[in-house]
């Protein structure tokens, strides 16, 4: 693995900028989710029984706890630590000296501060996954802010690698549950077939790929397969290019991802992720840059031969596996490729548990190259004092690295049960210690495909009167039939998506819905902003509706017209069944659901507080009141990259005058030389002229002709040049 300073810069720039993005989406949804008037108001999570504050920390870890400590309001205090999160993050995205490791631990705190009492709403595996690589920044990302260093430190590549760890084992477990979970349509290949319009929120472009040709899915399905579970094994290979190879799979599956389907930050942050792959010399070939080693002799021709050699086979052994695994081949009766799975559960299983171990090993090999490589580097510093600290630090960082190492063991091997059971008792009782941190983590994306039979939907239905209904559209998820799906990555609208998830049961298992249609029963607009952010588009926003109603309905993407013409609607439906019966305030079935959940509030309404901070937070609220979350976030991000843009094209101008002004002072040394070298020339030739004189007379010495030096020299140019004019 070659130098990762500029990876690692990357990585961090990265990151401070999907946190951005994280505690904007947040920040815009606060009101309507978890304040006082909210679907789920924080303030329950937090019981203010008179504790000291350690034990209350050590209960639940959020800095919540402080608010009324500064006289707000825990509602109040959300949005003062979400504002706090996305100033931190937007200077740690324009400074670089802000992308330090207390930055990124109070980026970190700040953001459990807000999982700690998110409840469903913020119980998404990108939440964890977020919160486990924001642990990785502290330990990555440079201590200055407190008087050290941004150079390059011996231990980077050590914490660095513990990035390339965690996309492991995000990848290999995602490509593993889909074929543990025993689901028909990933063994079948047929997955997406149904994905494109059964997922969350769908782009435009899904509607064109649900299009394609059943082979042409299933070619995909097994592309998936191959990248999410044989190419991270490549991760680890010392030849770089086939680490090159699959860092540009994995990047092409998220952008695949990320054009058909909004998974908010979730795809970002894997290709950030995914730069752990990368060295300074691949960096420099984008940017068109000479890279300069430290090594005086190219790799010798046979050595370079071997590589070429090893990695063909290692791509010709991929390319088999899969063919045989798969079954490919042509099919020309139907011109295309025909696939199927070619293995049974049992032997899957089988293979689970043979490479599960060894992955392990892995592991444990890679990182112990990488501790063994910087412990060199660290003996290898000139200075005793330098290479005493350097080798403190290496010890500390590298105890760390291991430590998250072993900790992490015990989440991945969740995919194999096995395997996690022969695990040392002691790394058990780590994680146990550590698991309410969510330092690490277990992930498996996608493990069943859902609406299989059309996609469950939800539709709420409001009533002034109780006879003339009127559907209630939301923003993001489908509704309206001619609405085309929208585009709004990074942001991610927590209601819309826990709508998704409540079509998939009934009403019982989501109760937070019945606060859903409680709050819109009161007109409440925090709610309402949910739903519209623009208010005027909700049905109801000059009176609450007086009576509401849920139906669930199965949705389709419509198919192409004969002609091949684009149809009229994006969607199709059919009526299913009723999901949430006629309420009313009042109502008893209502009111029994809400005691049932312990949705309703009995205690009073507390006073908002006035002191300078509450008034401060509601401002900046007022500001942003009504600006689609999408649009703000989007807006701010484009000023940033413009700003570093403006600002890199600054550094880049001011390092090319730096080479001018030596140019300048290089070209008044050549002046200079070739004044010398002039003046040496005519010595010569003055030389040949005496040589030729010395034949018929006497000569000056030649010690004489050096200390006339240049004046002579100009003397005999200037007879020279007479010379030239009498014969013109």
């Amino acid at each position: 693995m070659g130098e990762v300073v500029l990876p690692r810069r990357m990585f961090l720039w990265c990151m401070a900028v999907i946190y951005l993005t994280a505690f904007v989406s947040l920040y815009v949804q606060i009101p309507g989710l978890y304040g006082n008037e909210g679907l789920l108001p924080a303030r329950w999570q937090l019981r203010y029984s008179g504790k000291p504050l350690v034990e209350q920390l050590l209960s639940s870890p959020t800095l919540l706890w402080l608010g009324p400590r500064l006289g707000l309001d825990t509602h109040t205090a959300m949005e003062l630590l979400c504002l706090i999160g996305a100033a931190l993050s937007l200077a740690a995205t324009l400074v670089e000296a802000f992308r330090d490791s207390v930055v990124f631990f109070c980026l970190w705190v700040l953001y459990l501060s807000m999982y700690e009492v998110g409840q469903v709403f913020l119980y998404f595996q990108w939440d964890n996954l977020l919160l486990e690589t924001g642990f990785l920044c502290i330990l990555v990302a440079p201590l200055t802010l407190i008087g050290g260093s941004r150079g390059v430190r011996e231990h980077d590549r050590v914490t660095f690698w513990l990035t390339r760890w965690l996309l492991f084992r995000l990848m290999f477990a995602s490509g593993v549950v889909k074929l543990t979970s025993r689901c028909p349509t990933w063994w079948g290949l047929t997955a997406l077939t149904y994905h494109y319009e059964t997922q969350c929120i769908p782009t435009p472009l899904a509607w064109f790929a649900h299009q394609l040709p059943v082979c042409w899915q299933k070619l995909s399905v097994v592309g998936a397969f191959v990248i999410e579970i044989a190419v991270p094994f490549l991760f680890f290979s010392p030849l770089r290019r086939l680490r090159l190879g699959a860092f540009y799979l994995q990047v092409l599956l998220q952008v695949f991802i990320i054009l058909s389907g909004n998974y908010n930050f979730f795809n970002l942050l894997t290709v950030t992720l995914c730069l752990s792959l990368l060295d300074d010399r691949h960096v420099y070939f984008w940017l068109r840059k000479a890279y300069k080693t430290d090594n005086g002799n190219d790799d010798s021709k046979l050595w370079s031969w071997l590589c070429y050699l090893l990695e063909l086979v290692v791509w010709a052994l991929l390319i088999v596996g899969t063919i045989i695994c798969f079954d490919l081949h042509l099919d020309t009766a139907k011109k295309g490729i025909s696939s199927r799975t070619a293995f049974t559960y049992h032997q899957f299983n089988l293979f689970l548990k043979t490479v599960t171990i060894p992955c392990i090993w892995i592991g444990v090999l890679s990182l112990t190259w990488e501790m063994v490589t910087s412990l060199f580097r660290c003996a290898c510093v000139s200075g005793f004092f330098k290479r005493f600290w350097g080798t403190v630090q290496w010890t500390v960082f590298a105890g760390a690295a291991a430590s998250m190492f072993a900790v992490s063991l015990v989440p991945f091997t969740f995919i194999e049960y096995d395997s996690n059971s022969r695990l040392w008792p002691g790394v058990r009782q780590a994680y146990e210690m550590v698991d309410r941190y969510q330092v690490v983590n277990s992930y498996g994306l996608f493990r069943r495909m859902t609406g299989v039979g059309g996609r469950p939907e939800v539709v709420i239905e409001g009533s002034s009167d109780g006879v003339t209904w009127t559907e209630i559209e939301f923003m993001y998820k489908p509704g309206n039939l001619s609405a085309p799906p929208p585009v709004l990555t990074p942001h991610q609208p927590r209601l819309d998506w826990q709508m998704w998830f409540a079509a998939l049961g009934p009403n019982t298992q989501s109760p937070w819905f019945t606060s859903l249609m409680y709050r819109l029963l009161q007109g409440k607009r925090d709610v309402v902003e949910l739903i519209q952010s623009d208010v005027s588009q909700y049905p109801f926003h000059q009176q609450p509706p007086a009576y509401l109603r849920a139906h669930r309905y199965r949705y389709w993407f419509t198919e192409s017209k004969a002609d091949g013409s684009f149809p009229e609607r994006w969607w199709r439906r059919v009526y299913d069944e009723e999901f949430y019966p006629i309420v009313h305030l009042g109502n008893s079935f209502l009111e029994g659901m809400l005691n049932q959940y312990g949705l309703k509030d009995k205690s009073p309404p507390r006073r908002l507080s006035n002191t300078t901070v509450a008034q401060a937070v509601r401002w900046v609220r007022s500001q942003v009141r009504g600006v689609p979350a999408h649009t703000l976030i989007w807006t701010l991000i484009a000023c940033s990259a413009t700003f570093c843009l403006l600002q890199g094209l600054r550094h880049k101008s001011k390092d090319a005058e730096k080479p001018s002004d030596a140019h300048k002072a290089t070209a008044t040394d050549r002046t200079e030389n070739a004044a010398d070298g002039s003046s040496s020339d005519h010595r010569e030739k003055s030389d040949e002229q005496q040589a030729d004189e010395e034949a018929d007379k006497e000569a000056d010495s030649e010690d004489e002709v050096e200390e006339e030096g240049e004046e002579e020299n100009e003397v005999d140019e200037e007879d020279e040049d007479e010379e030239r004019i009498e014969k013109r």
